[in-house]
């Protein structure tokens, strides 16, 4: 295999400051989509059924189910594509932290893409089936094995994973047009009874039993997994993150192209109903998801932002504010906790968003404290103690 030393121009050991920035927004936005499988009937189980679907403000224009259609659709897929490109762009961090070392690559990082996956495979027994670990620690493989390769490899395999990905979600999309709509599916009572009073080992139990069925969605997405790491990689080459003037250009067009043109069609997705759900969460949530990041960049560039400290601080925390804000969850929504869903069931949309609002300030709340005495996250910190070189 080939090995490099070269690290891309202009990148230096500086850290960027709108990386942590954005993967605080990337973690809180992420629980803006999850929060609604928590607080739903059969929670993760009614995901690989089909069945959480977003209520249509054209039928029904309350002000209660409006407000749900905007805030699910300002996160649904976005916030997870954020987190997907700067995970590539992480690993292209990593790579040239080893380069300015003259380590050879792919070195070590075998290691810790494993235990990614291991913390993954915990994090999806324990408390949440969908987890991203597992499907970002498969994909770092491959990406790492790639940034050791030509640009025009890179390239090659980010266009050809693109196009396969457009060419599924497409034939899926155009299959549920051509089939007949079922209707709204109740949700399995087996799975309401077991969240809602299940213990805890029951849910374990009811995760390994199902587990194809909730690990499908890395495995159909790999593709855009794929196209978006190298797209992060791509990025941070090209400076999109750093504090220069072609920094500050890529933002805005990042944000003037993913906002102009991603909004607009992915409102039209949303309208068009469940038949386009999977071309608006894994076509043009990705989309729109580069204009976020435009956009954050820009308002940064122009002058301090409210709460950028904070976000700043959970995005330096960002593994475990993603495992903490799950557990909260499950210790709020769940039988074994407080059992919010079931209590709070046909009460409207109102307490989830706030339920989001104060896990979210939670996190904040305690990254901050935490980054007072400690350099890293506790996660984090085991993380870096595992996997440190021995003498």
């Amino acid at each position: 295999m080939a090995h490099t030393t070269l690290v891309a121009p202009g990148v230096t050991a500086t850290r960027l400051p709108l990386l942590d920035v954005l993967r605080g927004a990337a973690i809180l936005g992420t629980l803006m989509t999850n929060v609604w499988i928590f607080t739903s009937p059969g929670s993760e189980w009614s995901v690989a059924q089909g069945g959480l679907h977003v209520p249509d403000p054209l039928a029904d224009p309350s002000a209660a189910t409006a407000a749900e259609a905007l805030f699910r659709f300002l996160a649904d897929g976005k916030f997870l594509s954020l987190l997907t490109v700067l995970f590539g762009v992480g690993l292209a961090i990593q790579y040239d932290s080893a380069a300015r070392r003259g380590e050879r690559w792919p070195g070590r990082y075998p290691r810790r893409a494993a235990f990614l996956f291991l913390e993954g495979t915990f994090h999806f027994v324990l408390l949440f089936a969908w987890d991203v670990l597992m499907g970002y620690a498969v994909t770092a493989l491959l990406t790492a094995w790639l940034l050791a390769r030509s640009e025009r490899v890179r390239r090659v395999v980010m266009w050809v994973a693109g196009g396969l990905h457009l060419t599924l979600i497409g034939l899926v999309t155009l299959g549920g047009l051509l089939t007949a709509d079922p209707g709204p599916q109740a949700p399995d009572p087996e799975a309401v009874r077991l969240y809602a009073h299940g213990g805890w080992a029951e849910q374990i139990g009811f995760r390994l039993d199902h587990a194809l069925a909730l690990r499908v969605e890395p495995v159909f997405t790999f593709g855009l997994l794929v196209f978006l790491f190298l797209l992060g990689v791509r990025l941070y080459r090209a400076g999109a993150f750093g504090p220069t003037a072609a920094g500050r250009r890529i933002r805005v067009r990042l944000a003037a192209w993913g906002l102009g043109l991603g909004l607009p069609l992915g409102a039209a997705a949303a309208l068009g109903g469940d038949d386009f759900f999977l071309l608006g969460r894994y076509v043009l949530a990705p989309l729109i998801a580069l204009g976020y990041a435009g956009l954050i960049g820009w308002a940064l560039d122009r002058g301090a932002v409210p709460g950028a400290r904070a976000l700043a601080s959970v995005g330096r925390t960002a593994l475990s504010c993603y495992v903490g804000q799950n557990l909260l969850c499950v210790l709020l929504c769940y039988g074994i906790g407080l059992g919010l869903a079931e209590r709070m069931a046909g009460s409207g949309p109102w307490w989830v968003m706030g339920l989001w609002a104060a896990v979210s300030l939670t996190l904040v709340a305690a990254s901050g404290l935490w980054l007072r005495r400690f350099d890293r996250g506790p996660l984090e910190a085991l993380q870096h103690r595992v996997l440190r070189p021995r003498r």
